[in-house]
């Protein structure tokens, strides 16, 4: 059967191939709809408990063989159902999805699902978290800098890849730092009250052990309008960095909030970032001339360029979709350069790497020669 799938698809058209992924993304967009109105009738009968499942969660993962994520997810979706009907509309259009029902279901009233819904219509994941940030907001969390516990095979793991010693590795190397900040840039430091928690027994927020934060992803995650929870776990060295960053700046920041050093550290970071990829500078000079064939983009052309594109791939498709990646950009010269292409603010425009990739292919091939259309 696998097989089958597999000569299928391999026997389509590029163009073929889309309209059947568009096909079968509005038929699994349906299927999920009909599986959550199930589920708010499987609640309500609650049949599951005859069929010797203790739970709806526990029917969905081992009668139903859903994961525990999209299990979770879908029975969240299926109690905003039950209160409000029209969103199973919307999982089966793609205007919303489970992950974005999940975190909004929570926050809608009777008053306000209508407006909410129709705000949160055809966003992302972030842009939904942020809606329930301005729903709901939460006050700043207090700044703080804690060791975590580390066990010793975490120490001989962390030894054998950095090339410390156990002992050196184990003392003190990881803590987490977890702030507030502001969005807006220059603004004020973050915590309104901030403390910092230099040891374990130190009170303060219960943290996980080392693996387990370890295994976590940093946590970006809007509290209200405007004011953002950041944690991460750093090493120790970047730990040492920040204590003496603090000591350094006590005049300017007395309180030493790990907040308000992020954002002067991300401000310097951007600037000189700028300086290397945009060739930004606070007085540009004359450009030296290009010598004909070289491949060398003056800095006035980056410069237009970042600024034009808006710092965001500028492929567009024959749809008239634009790619929306902002990271791992190149300049792209529209009429290559090996075809005699020059670096002029015309022909140079923003790419990302796959989409560059693309259209050198286009243009060579695979093999690396000119195609002729």
């Amino acid at each position: 059967m696998k097989t089958d799938i597999l000569v299928v698809a391999a026997s389509l058209t590029n163009a073929e191939l889309l309209a059947r992924l568009q096909v079968l993304a509005e038929s699994e967009r349906g299927a999920t709809a009909e599986l959550v109105a199930h589920l708010v009738e499987l609640e309500g009968r609650k049949i599951y408990l005859a069929e010797g499942y203790g739970s709806l969660f526990v029917y969905c993962t081992g009668a139903l063989r859903l994961s525990e994520h999209v299990a979770y997810n879908c029975l969240e979706a299926a109690r905003a159902a039950r209160k409000f009907p029209e969103v199973l509309d919307l999982l089966a259009t793609g205007a919303m999805n489970l992950t974005t029902l999940r975190i909004l279901g929570p926050y809608l009233t009777a008053e306000n699902h209508e407006a909410v819904l129709a705000e949160a219509a055809g966003h992302n994941k972030r842009e939904t978290e942020m809606i329930v940030a301005r729903l709901a907001p939460m006050p700043d969390v207090p700044s703080f800098l804690r060791k975590l516990p580390v066990s010793p095979s975490w120490g001989r793991a962390f030894a054998a890849s950095s090339g410390q010693g156990t002992a050196s590795a184990s003392a003190g190397a990881a803590a987490t730092i977890a702030t507030a900040s502001n969005a807006d840039s220059g603004a004020d430091s973050g915590a309104d009250s901030a403390t910092v928690n230099p040891s374990p027994e130190a009170p303060g927020p219960q943290l996980p052990t080392l693996s387990a934060a370890l295994r976590a992803r940093p946590i970006v995650a809007p509290l209200a309008p405007e004011r953002f929870r950041v944690q991460f776990t750093v090493g120790k060295e970047t730990h040492e960095k920040l204590r003496f960053a603090q000591d350094m700046l006590r005049r300017e920041i007395p309180d030493g909030d790990p907040g308000a050093i992020f954002d002067r550290a991300l401000t310097l970071l951007l600037e000189e970032v700028a300086r290397k990829k945009m060739a930004s500078t606070a007085a540009p000079g004359p450009d030296r001339i290009t010598a004909p064939g070289s491949r060398h983009i003056p800095a006035a052309v980056k410069r237009a360029v970042w600024f034009r594109d808006r710092g965001q791939c500028a492929f567009v498709s024959q749809q008239g979709r634009r790619c929306k990646e902002r990271s791992f950009l190149e300049l792209h010269h529209i009429h290559p350069f090996a075809l005699g292409g020059e670096a002029t603010t015309g022909n140079i425009s923003l790419r990302c790497h796959r989409h560059n990739a693309h259209e050198a292919e286009r243009v060579f091939g695979n093999d690396g020669q000119p195609t002729v259309h």
